[in-house]
This record gives structure tokens, C-alpha cells and sequence, in this order.
């Protein structure tokens, strides 16, 4: 159910003439920031190319607000590579392939695909991935209709020519464009031509007026493609479509040909037989001139090699009877898609915004499997990537059958073979055949699937998570819990789910032990040999102790076999040579050749042998390990000395002094990369594309590199080769804040070289600062290489890129005095900074790849993207830690082993999980979630459990997911909401239901004259013995038992307890340390039961002693007498003129939301008891949801996509007419249907010292206690609202201004982003700032960011209402400052 355009626009009017002054008060009210925290799993469109270079295998994902690239590995886990909001909403999109003939001239495109995306922006887009930003960029945009989802508009649906020459794109109905491409000059486009003439009387139109049209709804379409024997001259392009014509029943096949030569499209054939109903035609590759028609219940092989004359040549029927295998039933990874009864044409997102009737896509109660045929039908397909061998189709049936089709051709003609049925899942919406034998099978409503072609049959590999629709969330904030998280309702009947979802990238918790590692300064892992693949020894360093322990099933300790001197502080250790570790400590450097006792490849003796060298007269401060090389330093005074290690004789070894120099400074850090630099095997497909094409900077990989951070404080990097050491670079670090004083604390305290696309350095400071420093692009011809190879047409982004590249160099002095010099060292330019805490940043790359992620380790952990541009990071899922290393091992390959809390956690990274999501299975539709305190337990109402017709209310365990308790309502009766509500002492659910299965209101928004039931339920437990209860493993360690720490571990299991555990908190007497040796049993007991005139939509508590209900358009205040809960008396009703959708209360302020009226405020009074409206909304709205921030403030989500503020603060409440008298304050249009809205967030609360409390105002805006709001979408999102100062808003507001202009952060589908934002809302409301959009700006350079701020805009309109004086310049440092508090608190 949705407005009519005509409403909208009587809406639109009426408010506008409040809108003059909404600006003024939003100047007084709150202003908001609205950042997307979770974007959106449901997948539209999927894509398949080459994007990120010609050898890449790329899959696109298309989500309607955001576009993301996947990889499938070799294990078929689907990676993510990047996902990036579009600030539109696509309607469709396609691979552009390469073609040489067409970029022959090109020699900015090597080679590489281009993605090509229509959306309500009304543009045709192009876009190229570019690797040095890692995101999308757009190359062109052809405007092909006015912005907007106007049904009659082109830009509905696309084609892609096969050879990559064309692309037509069409409307819903009625009209289609076809554009001839050509990229050998600036412009992509070179003909064009829309059909039906936009101007019936220009041109060759005139002429062609008599052809017949194709007045009609377009379902498929595809090109047809000719012999390449032709010649270029003589391809004009052939477009098959399918065509729907008003009035009649069945489709027919209509042949469009684009003559180039006369600029006219022509009607080349129709083709119309008798039968099923055609939906869908699909060119059959490398056929010239096949196509495949699919009806309902069968297949037709069309021959279109004469356009004029088409005919079928096969046809096969999809009702077959072969046996089937056994359904693949995981319902961990598997989800449903629901049958709408739209026929398949249209998507559910788009029907709501395209408002194509009066269905109402949140109906999902509605009877829609009344309109299901019986006849199968195709509903998604794929044909086998650049196979040499005949073509090969998979396709999938409206039955979640998958088969193979196999089309042949010889002198005999074309032969269709069809296989037994392959799988057999969930109907599916996309399929991509990808290479490597994978296919990416995406349902609606439901977690996709990744499949693997192997000996003709289909094997299960990875889900595809998909978490939409989200129909209600709970918020939990527990008490001790180091992360908020969020319980959320998704998907449908049969295979809807509740999923916890978790901020930040997930971890798998595998072990932990006892709290009994106090004291831990380091902790390492060391391989036996250099080209070993698994770690074999971690190394625990303490205050005044080391200890090293075996990597394997059981940690046991091995100090003594190894050979490590025990009494001592490990400063650094690792791997010299194969089969030697060395041991740094304040006093010496030790070799040791560890036993057999420690490792089976050690040497065969009885103790290991040992030899050490010391410094005269001086203490070592740091050292580092590489191969065949020892380097460490010492203070006092500071000198570098470089070591290395010979062999005298069998088993016996010497450190020497290769080199030592004297320091200007001390040093803070050393690093040494492990790998050599000419290693050109990295560890990620997902950073790199082409490494052989990143050329290494002046001097680095000649020698053995080293980088140091000094107390200068600086950054500097030195090669040492056979002549000595060398300076090859040095950067100062010399930051300044806002009001340009210096920011204490710069010394580095870790380093590290980052080789991806280009050579970079990465230090993290004492302060809890993270820098990015970079070669000059003299230095570093692979950047600019790069640079250019990645962003095709020259003048469009590029050379935005390009300007911010700084080639400059120069002398600099540096800490390392080296006497003569050959040269002068390169002065490193520093590219980025954040802030991610204030406690010192320590970096522990993944693995000794040199293009690993990173590990930061400050006030929590973060994981740093190294193949981003500037400075990207992302927060894990884990509690703050001290200290963390990689642990490879044959059982947990990609360990990381964390120290937290005096504890070592061993848990596994699980970053190429695209969601931090975790999913319990219910079979049925979940609709409401509630967190029941007292048993902690979480409350769930299901519709449609177990295929049945009657709902049921279930509690949950949130560890297992393990249903404890549940009550059934009556047959036919379907759950609507539910609350819980306090009577006196005791809290009881409060149950709104439906006894009538149509429809709960009219097409008019009036209710439907239905019945529905009042249900109030008695959550009660009894406690009872249970001898098979488990028993948790206490949690206090021994300390005799010292030789395998993991021996005091708690072997949570992994799906259950592991992953979601609540208990986090030692303290927490629900979990560890308790034995459970009498569980609690919890019942429903049902205590009253009332029915009502009208379906009870909406439940609210009210002032602790009442509660309200809605039945119909009547909303009734309610209480239980004596705080009896087996008494329901209504005080008071009133009554709405339309459909009550929403009731929420904030103290005595009640606001009511109907399907029509929108939001209307009421206040009781509880001497007349009588209910009084106040407050009515200014504008026409079908409220979906509403949340009372205060009791002048309600923010409400309606199901057109957008979210309102609306005040009352500056209006009487005596007032005589309460008549539109709200005030919008501000607006944002999501594109999403936010279904859900409730307080609380995912928000952090952030450290405080002197340089951050700067904003004062941020820290309070951004502390849970306070108005932020999440909202969930159908589409899956999370989005959160975060009230912000007028000071933040005006800042972050210029600069919003200027990054929706600037070439490398405006809107990549070409949309107006002003527009955008403000649609479905009246003119001059303010808009809450994107914070998407303003995200963007971390992810530039600081050059970047600068050419940004002084970007030149145009003012804003609502600026002029208030006249200013110019304003000053935007300081950078003052702007990153808040988004990067902004990042902390959300990421």
C-alpha cells in the first residue's frame, strides 16, 4: 500500500509553505548524521568479468543502494573485495567486455572490463575499477531520462552486445535506446538513438511514422549476433525482445533492427505462437544467430540467423520426471525465497518504489501462493565462461531444480541436450557461471549459495549470506559486554532466521586460557625452516621471563630444548637461517640450534647448542631478525649494529659484526621484511592484481631493507648490501592540531613495509596515531603506471589523481650518520593520518607476505586494508588486546593468537566472511524479537512455523539458538506484535493478533472491517534437576600445569557458544566458573485473552502502569487493575481516520503512526481519561515505523524510503487546532524501507585525552546514553542516526558540499545527490548530512584532501536565508579529527 503520485504531490504542496521557516528551526533543533553501518545483503543483479585487470575474475554483486565485488577462491568461499554505496538505486547492470577491435587505440585500457549500470539517476554509467583508489570510478554517464522511477522512463533493463560494440537498455514499457560504442576517442559513446523517436517529427522519424510500434511491457531482451565474417560496415545490430501488448494474454517475440547507416530502428519481425507464456530470451554464444526462448513449461531453440524470418528449430519441455538428488538441507546456509504474487517480473524493492500497484510488498502475510502455477518455468541461468567445447547452460526451475542444457550444432543442424537434475535448493533469482568451475546461485530473501560444477553434478561449497528482509531488531546492551549486538528477524517462511549481528569483522573463538599470563611484553611465532608453511614455535616474552612453547595439538613447553635463555626479557626473536632462532635480549643476541626434543627436524643431540654475542659496555634497546641477518640497537649511546652468523664447524656457529654506525637518535622501532622484495608469490588475490607490474623504489630489494622509526621522531629506510649500509628514504614526523600546536607523542613505536601496487610504509605511533608514508612518483614509477592504467579516459579522474601525487624529493638529515653517502636520502612523503586510539599502535601483519593485511593493535584491535588507498581499517569483533601473532598450524592455518586480559585467545580471522553475522534457523517467518532480562532470554514471534497456518511465540536461547519455550495461537490466527509490559512487580507479554486472513486495510488506508486478539502471557520458570546437564569447565588456571597453557582451556563449541558468546565478562556469574547443575525451565502461561473489532497491529508500554493497543484505526489505553495480569481494563480510546500502523510513547507524550495521516501526537489525562490529539504531521505518510527521542522529537520511517524528523519544541500545545501544526526539522531518503527503528546503536565509547576532547560536543552526541537511533531496512541495511552539535553540522555540512562535486567522491551513477537525498520530501526541509558521503573523505590522501576542501561550490539555498560573511578555509586536520571519531565510534 502506497500513496499515489497524485497524493504525494497534494502532500508535497500543502507542506511546503512551513518549509520557508523548517530551516531556522532545524538551527535550533537537533541535527543529525546518518551513516550506513551494515549496507545492504540483498543481491538484484549478479556480473561476471574481468574489472580489476584483463586476468582477474571478478563478480559483481548489485544491491540496489551499493554495488560489491566479490572473488570466489579456490575453496568457493566468496570474498569480499570492496562494496561501495552508489548514492542511487540500480536498476540494472552488465559486464562490458573487452574488445580489442574496440580498444585497439586504447592504450589506457589494457585489456580490463568495464561495468555498465542504469539507475534512477537516469544515466547510463560506466564504470572502471580502479586499483589505486579500490573502488569504482565512472568513465562516462549518458543521460538517458529525467532522475526518478517514472515506469515510462528508459532505464529499466539492459543488453550488452556480446561483442562489446553495443548496448540497448529499455523502460518498463513502451520505449528502448540503443548506443553504439566506440572508445578510441574521449567520448565512450559515439551513435545513439531512442525508439519511439523522442520528437515524432524530426528527422528520419517522419518518414518511419506508419512502422508499428511496440506499445507494451518489455519483459527480456537480448542482441542477436551475426556471422563475424561480416564486415563492421555491414553489423547493424539485431535486438530480440519479448514483448507483452496491452490487452493481450500472451507474449510475443518482436526483432528490432538498429540501421546504422539511415539512423533508424526498424520492426524486423514478430513472432507470436499459441502456448505457454514466453518471459525470457537468451542469445545462445558463439552461435551467430541462436536464441533460446523460455515460456512456462518449456523451451523453444529460435533460429534468428534471418531476422526477418525467425523460427524454431527445438523445443523442450521443463516438466521432467527423471529423478531428482537428495535435497542439499543445511539450514545453517540455506533460505527460501517467497512467492510473491507479482508473477516474477518485478522485484519487491521496485515494486514499492515504482509504486507499479497497489500491492503491498510488507504484506507478507498476503495469500500468495494462490496465484502459483503449476507448470515449471526458467526463473535464472548461466552459460559456461569461454569454454572451448559447445555451449553449456545451467539454469534454474521455480522448483529449485538445477539442470544443464547443452546446445550443439553439426551438419545435422542444432542438437539440445538436457541433463538429470543436478541439485535441487531454493528457486534463485541470478546465476553466474563463473571460471574455475564455480556457480554463484543468489535467492531472494534468503542466503545464496556457491556451487561447484564437477563430473556433471552440482557439489554445495560456501553460503552467500543474505540477511534480508529484516523485519524487527533488538538491540541488547549487556552488562559487561565489550561489543554491542544486535538480534534481527530475516527472512521468510520456510527458512526465516534470527541472526546475531556483531560490529566490526568476525573472529571464530576457538581457545582460551586461564587469566593467568600477567605480565606479557611479546609474543612471537617462529618457523623451523624458511620455506616451512606452519609456524613451530610461539614465543611468550614476560617482564623478567621467556618462555617457548610448541605449535601444534597441545602447547607444551620447550624453553629448554630450544635453547632460549629463560631469566630474561625477550626484546625480539626469529628465524636466521634454517634450523637457527635467535634470541634478543637487553644483554646479548643468542643462536640457538634447537633439539629433536623441541622440533622433529632438529639436531640430534641432547641439549641444544647455544653461542651469543654482547655489545662491549652498552645494553640493547631493540632488535630485529631477518634472514641471514641480525640487526639491533643500543642506547646510551645509540649505535646500529648489523650482525651476522657463519659456521665454523658441525654445530657450531658465530655471530660477528658485519657493520656498526653511530645514531643522531635513538631508535623506537626495527623492522625487516621476511620476505625477500624479488618474491613475487604474495599471499592475497584479493589485494593484488598484477605484482610483476609494481616496480621497487631507488634502492629498495637491492640489499637486504630495513626500516626504523627514531625518536627524532621519523621514519626512515636503509638497504644494506655488500658495500655497507645505505639511507634509500627518511620522512619527519612533525604533526600539528587544529589550533597549530604540536601533537605530543609522535615516536613510532612500530613499522612496516607494505608492497601492493606500490611500496609503501606503514607507522603506527606512540599516541595511537597510524601514518602512511609513500615514495615521491619520481621515486616510484609503478604508482603513476598503475595510476593510469587503471582509469581509462584521460581528463575525466585522473588527473585529479595525478595532482595530488607530489614529485618532489630532497635531502633530509637523517638518524643513521653514515659519513660519506652516495647520494642523498629520498624524503618520504607522508600521504595520510588517522587516529584509531591513544594508546600506542602496534602492527602485526597476517602473515610475511608483504602484501598482508595488517593487525593494529591500539585501544582495540583494527584490521588495516593494505590494498585500500590512503588509510582504510576496520575494526574486529574482539575485546582490546595487548599483544597478537599470526599462528599458522595444520589445525588452525590462519590462527591469530590475541592477548587479552591476562589470557591468550587463539581464534581464527574469518575477514573473507562478507557479514559479522551469525544465524539461527527457524522454520517459519520471524516477526518481532524481544530481550526477556530476567531469563535472558530473547522472545520471538513466528508466523507460518513448520509450514503451519497459526503463529507461535518461542523463547530463545541466545547461545544456542535452542528453543526453551513456546506457545501456539489458534488456527488461521496470525501474530501481529507483541511487547512487554510491566504488572507491578512482574513483566508479562503483551500479544496483538489476527483471526481474519485478508487484508488489514483498504486501498483507501482505512481499516479493513476485521477481528483480531488480545493475549496477555505469563513468562514463568520452574527449576528442575537435570542429570544430563552440562557442566562448564571452571576457569582458574593452575600453575603446575605450565608445560601446555591450552590445558586450561574452554572448549566452547564452535556454532554454539563460541561464536555468540554473551558471557564475556569474567565477572559475569551466568558463564564461566558456574556449574549448571540445575537448569531453569521456562513456560507461557496464558492469563488473558480479550477479542477485538480490528487486527491488533500495535503494542506500546505507557508510563510504567498503562499500555496502549491498536485494533483497526482505534487505539485503546489499557492497564491491569490491581497489577492483576489476568485483567485487561481500557481507560480510554480514540480514534485516527486511517489504519494504525506504529504506537510509541515517550513519558506522557503518545505518538501514533497511521498509513495515511502519518504521525499524530496524543497526550492522556488521567483525571478525565480522555485521550486529546495535539500534534498532527504536516505531510501525507505510510508510516512504517516511529521512536519518540524526547517529547517534542519523533523520528519515523515511512514506506517510501525516507526518514523525518518531526518537532513540536517550538509550537503551543493549547494550540485550538492541532492541524499539521508538526514541524519537519529535517529529512533523508535512504531508498531503503526501513521496517524497524529503535534506540541504542553499535556506538563505542571512545577514549578521552587533552588533544581529542576537542570535541566535546561529539563525545557527548556520540555516548549510547544518548538520541541515536538505528533503523533496519527490507534490504537488509543498518543504518544509524547520530545527533551531532550545530557547530559539527556546519562543518561537516561545507565539506559534504564539496565532496558530492569533487570528480573522486561524487555520486558514481551521476546522480544529484541533493536530489537524491531530499526526494519524497518537501522542498527546503533541511537534510540530514550523509555520512556515507563523508566517509569518503578518510579515504583520500591529505593531499586529496585539501584539493577537496578548496574545491569551489556553489552556496547552498538554505544558506542564503541567513547572509554570512565568506567563509574561512576549511581546516583538513579539524575535519578528519570528527569523521575519524565518527569512524572509531561506528566502524
Amino acid at each position: 500500500m502506497a500513496l499515489s503520485e497524485e497524493e504525494c504531490s497534494t502532500a508535497k504542496a500543502s507542506s511546503s509553505s512551513p518549509a520557508s521557516s523548517s530551516a531556522t528551526v532545524s538551527s535550533q533543533g537537533v541535527n543529525y548524521l546518518a551513516k550506513c553501518v551494515l549496507r545492504g545483503s540483498a543481491i538484484l543483479q549478479v556480473a561476471y568479468g574481468h574489472l580489476r585487470s584483463p586476468s582477474s575474475l571478478d563478480v559483481v554483486f548489485g544491491k540496489e543502494t551499493s554495488i560489491e565485488l566479490v572473488i570466489i577462491g579456490e575453496d568457493g568461499i566468496a570474498t569480499s573485495v570492496c562494496e561501495q554505496t552508489v548514492f542511487g538505486t540500480i536498476k540494472d547492470l552488465a559486464i562490458l567486455p573487452c574488445n580489442e577491435k574496440v580498444y585497439g587505440q586504447n592504450t589506457q585500457m589494457p585489456g580490463k572490463d568495464l561495468l555498465v549500470i542504469i539507475s534512477d539517476s537516469g544515466k547510463l554509467s560506466f564504470l572502471t575499477f580502479c586499483n589505486e583508489m579500490h573502488r569504482f570510478f565512472p568513465v562516462d554517464h549518458i543521460q538517458l531520462s529525467d532522475p526518478g522511477n517514472a515506469r515510462d522512463q528508459i532505464g529499466r533493463m539492459l543488453a550488452v552486445d556480446s561483442t562489446g560494440r553495443f548496448i540497448a537498455t529499455s523502460a518498463y514499457e513502451d520505449r528502448l535506446a540503443f548506443f553504439s560504442l566506440s572508445m578510441s576517442g574521449d567520448d565512450i559513446v559515439d551513435k545513439k538513438i531512442f525508439y519511439p523517436p523522442e520528437n515524432e517529427g524530426s528527422g528520419s522519424s517522419t518518414r518511419n511514422a506508419q512502422r508499428t510500434s511496440i506499445r507494451g511491457t518489455i519483459w527480456s531482451m537480448c542482441f542477436v549476433s551475426k556471422d563475424p565474417i561480416q564486415t563492421n560496415k555491414e553489423h547493424n545490430p539485431v535486438l530480440a525482445i519479448v514483448l507483452n501488448r496491452k490487452g493481450n494474454t500472451l507474449n510475443e517475440l518482436v526483432l528490432l533492427g538498429w540501421n546504422l547507416s539511415e539512423h533508424a530502428v526498424d520492426i524486423l519481425s514478430q513472432y507470436l505462437e499459441a502456448g505457454p507464456l514466453a518471459h525470457s530470451i537468451v542469445e545462445v554464444p558463439h552461435s551467430c544467430g541462436y536464441a533460446l526462448l523460455f515460456r512456462v513449461g518449456d523451451a523453444l531453440l529460435m533460429d534468428l540467423r534471418d531476422a526477418r524470418n525467425p523460427h524454431c528449430v527445438y523445443r523442450t519441455t521443463l516438466d521432467f520426471s527423471v529423478h531428482t538428488p537428495e535435497e542439499h538441507i543445511c539450514v545453517e546456509e540455506l533460505c527460501t525465497a517467497h512467492e510473491f504474487d507479482d508473477d516474477g517480473l518485478f522485484n519487491v524493492a521496485a515494486c514499492a518504489l515504482l509504486q507499479l500497484s497497489d500491492y503491498d510488498p510488507m504484506c507478507i502475510d498476503g495469500e500468495s501462493g494462490s496465484g502459483k502455477t503449476t507448470c515449471k518455468h526458467v526463473c535464472s541461468f548461466s552459460w559456461e565462461p569461454k569454454s572451448d567445447r559447445s555451449p553449456r547452460m545451467i539454469f534454474c526451475l521455480d522448483t529449485g531444480e538445477f539442470y544443464m542444457i547443452d546446445v550443439s550444432f553439426d551438419s545435422d543442424g542444432p542438437k539440445v541436450n538436457i541433463s538429470d537434475c543436478l541439485y535441487r535448493s531454493q528457486p534463485c533469482k541470478s546465476l553466474s557461471w563463473v571460471d574455475g568451475g564455480f556457480l554463484v546461485a543468489i535467492v531472494e530473501m534468503g542466503d545464496g549459495l556457491v556451487l561447484k560444477v564437477e563430473n556433471e553434478k552440482l557439489i554445495y561449497k560456501s553460503p552467500v549470506q543474505n540477511i534480508a528482509p529484516i523485519l524487527d531488531m533488538s538491540i541488547v546492551n549487556y552488562h559487561g559486554e565489550k561489543h554491542d549486538k544486535m538480534f534481527a528477524c530475516c527472512g521468510v517462511a520456510p527458512e526465516g532466521s534470527l541472526r546475531i549481528i556483531r560490529s566490526g569483522i568476525s573472529v571464530e573463538k576457538l581457545l582460551r586460557t586461564a587469566p593467568i599470563y600477567q605480565g606479557i611484553s611479546g609474543t612471537w611465532t617462529v618457523q623451523m625452516k624458511v620455506t616451512n608453511s606452519y609456524h613451530s614455535f610461539l614465543v611468550l616474552s614476560f617482564v623478567e621471563e621467556t618462555r617457548v612453547l610448541s605449535v601444534g595439538l597441545s602447547f607444551t613447553d620447550v624453553t629448554e630444548s630450544v635453547g632460549f635463555q629463560p631469566d630474561v626479557c625477550t626484546l625480539a626473536c626469529g628465524l636466521v637461517a634454517d634450523g637457527q632462532l635467535v634470541q634478543i635480549h637487553q644483554n646479548a643476541v643468542r643462536l640457538c640450534l634447537p633439539t629433536k626434543a623441541a622440533h622433529s627436524e632438529g639436531i640430534i643431540m641432547s641439549s641444544p647448542v647455544c653461542t651469543t654475542w654482547s655489545p662491549d659496555n652498552m645494553s640493547i634497546s631493540l632488535g630485529a631478525v631477518g634472514q641471514s641477518l641480525i640487526v639491533v640497537s643500543t642506547s646510551n649511546p645509540y649505535f646500529l649494529f648489523i650482525l651476522g652468523v657463519r659456521s665454523l664447524s658441525a654445530y657450531n656457529y658465530e655471530i660477528y659484526e658485519l657493520q656498526h654506525v653511530r645514531l643522531q637518535y635513538e631508535l623506537s622501532c626495527i623492522s625487516i621484511p621476511q620476505k625477500h622484495l624479488e618474491m613475487r608469490h604474495l599471499s592475497s588475490n584479493v589485494n593484488l592484481v598484477d605484482v610483476g607490474g609494481a616496480v621497487p623504489p631507488v634502492g629498495v630489494g637491492m640489499g637486504i631493507t630495513i626500516v626504523i622509526g627514531t625518536h627524532k621522531p621519523s621514519v626512515e629506510i636503509l638497504s644494506f648490501v655488500p658495500g655497507g649500509l645505505r639511507v634509500l628514504g627518511a620522512g619527519t614526523i612533525s604533526l600539528t592540531t587544529t589550533i597549530e600546536t604540536a601533537i605530543s607523542g609522535c615516536i613510532p613505536q612500530d613499522v612496516r613495509l607494505v608492497l601492493v601496487d606500490q611500496f609503501y610504509v606503514l607507522a603506527g605511533l606512540r599516541n595511537g596515531m597510524l601514518l602512511r608514508f609513500e615514495w615521491p612518483s619520481a621515486f616510484a614509477p609503478s604508482s603513476e603506471l598503475c595510476l593510469r592504467s587503471s582509469i581509462p579516459f584521460p581528463g575525466k579522474v585522473e588527473n585529479f589523481l595525478l595532482n595530488t601525487k607530489l614529485n618532489s624529493f630532497g635531502s633530509e638529515t637523517c638518524s643513521v650518520n653514515m659519513g660519506e653517502k652516495d647520494g642523498l636520502p629520498v624524503t618520504l612523503q607522508l600521504i595520510a593520518t588517522r587516529r584509531i586510539g591513544i594508546t600506542p599502535v602496534f602492527l602485526v601483519p597476517l602473515s610475511d607476505s608483504l602484501d598482508a593485511d595488517i593487525i593494529a593493535l591500539s585501544d582495540r584491535p583494527w584490521l588495516l586494508h593494505t590494498a585500500r588507498h590512503s588509510l582504510s581499517y576496520t575494526s574486529i569483533s574482539f575485546q582490546p588486546s595487548t599483544h597478537a601473532t599470526p599462528v599458522c598450524s595444520v589445525e588452525c592455518p590462519k590462527g591469530i593468537l590475541f592477548v587479552a586480559e591476562n589470557s591468550l585467545h587463539l581464534v581464527e580471522m574469518v575477514h573473507s566472511k562478507r557479514l559479522n553475522v551469525q544465524k539461527f534457523h527457524l522454520e517459519g517467518t520471524p516477526r518481532k524479537v524481544l530481550y526477556h532480562s530476567e531469563s535472558k532470554l530473547l522472545i520471538v514471534m513466528r508466523t507460518e512455523p513448520n509450514s503451519d497456518t497459526c503463529s507461535e511465540i518461542c523463547a530463545l536461547d541466545p547461545l544456542s539458538g535452542s528453543v526453551m519455550a513456546s506457545f501456539k495461537l489458534g488456527p488461521g490466527e496470525t501474530g501481529k506484535c507483541m511487547e512487554l509490559v510491566r504488572a507491578g512487580n512482574e513483566q508479562v507479554l503483551v500479544v496483538g493478533t489476527s483471526l481474519s486472513s485478508g487484508p488489514a486495510i483498504m486501498p483507501s488506508g482505512e481499516a479493513e472491517s476485521t477481528k483480531g486478539r488480545l493475549i496477555v502471557l505469563c513468562i514463568e520458570h520452574v527449576q528442575h534437576s537435570d542429570s544430563g546437564s552440562m557442566t562448564f569447565s571452571s576457569m582458574a588456571g593452575s600453575s603446575s600445569q605450565r608445560n601446555s597453557p591450552f590445558r586450561e582451556i574452554v572448549g566452547h563449541a564452535t556454532e554454539q557458544l563460541s561464536s555468540s558468546s554473551i558471557c564475556s565478562s569474567p565477572d559475569d556469574t551466568s558463564c564461566d566458573g558456574v556449574k549448571l547443575e540445575e537448569t531453569e525451565a521456562w513456560q507461557f502461561r496464558p492469563a488473558y485473552t480479550t477479542t477485538w473489532p480490528g487486527m491488533v497491529l500495535a503494542i506500546c508500554p505507557y508510563l510504567g502502569r498503562y499500555f496502549l493497543a491498536s485494533a483497526g484505526n482505534a487505539f485503546y489505553v489499557c492497564a491491569f487493575p490491581n497489577d492483576n495480569p489476568q485483567r485487561v481494563r481500557r481507560f480510554a480510546i480514540a480514534r485516527t481516520r486511517f489504519m494504525i500502523t506504529s504506537l510509541t510513547a515517550y513519558f506522557t507524550r503518545i505518538a501514533v503512526g497511521d498509513c495515511r495521516d502519518g504521525i499524530l501526537f496524543y497526550s492522556y489525562n488521567e483525571d478525565s481519561k480522555k485521550l486529546d490529539q495535539t500534534y498532527c504531521d504536516p505531510s501525507q505518510r505510510l508510516v512504517a515505523d516511529c521512536v519518540l527521542t524526547d517529547a517534542d522529537t519523533a523520528i519515523v520511517s515511512d514506506r517510501k524510503g525516507s526518514i523525518a524528523v518531526l518537532s513540536c519544541s517550538d509550537r503551543l500545545e493549547d494550540n485550538a487546532s492541532p492541524e499539521r501544526n508538526l514541524t519537519q526539522t529535517c529529512a533523508y531518503y535512504m531508498g531503503e524501507i526501513a521496517m524497524s527503528i529503535k534506540k541504542g546503536s553499535f556506538i563505542y565509547k571512545l577514549p578521552a585525552d587533552d588533544m581529542l576532547n576537542s570535541c566535546e560536543a561529539l563525545n557527548a552526541s556520540l555516548d549510547p546514553s544518548h538520541s541515536a537511533i538505528m533503523a533496519s531496512t527490507l534490504l537488509g541495511s543498518i543504518m544509524i542516526f547520530i545527533p551531532i552539535s550545530r557547530e559539527e553540522y556546519e562543518l561537516l555540512e561545507a565539506v559534504q558540499a564539496r565532496l558530492i562535486l569533487h570528480p573522486l567522491t561524487a555520486p558514481v551513477l551521476g546522480n544529484d545527490h541533493n536530489e537524491y537525498r531530499s526526494r519524497e520530501n518537501p522542498a527546503g526541509v533541511p537534510k540530514i548530512l550523509d555520512g556515507d558521503m563523508l566517509s569518503q573523505f578518510l579515504e583520500l590522501t591529505s593531499m586529496q584532501q585539501e584539493a577537496v576542501l578548496s574545491f569551489p561550490i556553489i552556496s547552498p539555498v538554505t544558506q542564503k536565508l541567513s547572509p554570512k560573511p565568506p567563509p574561512s578555509p576549511i581546516p583538513v586536520s579539524k575535519v578528519v579529527q570528527l569523521l575519524e571519531r565518527v569512524h572509531y565510534a561506528l566502524n
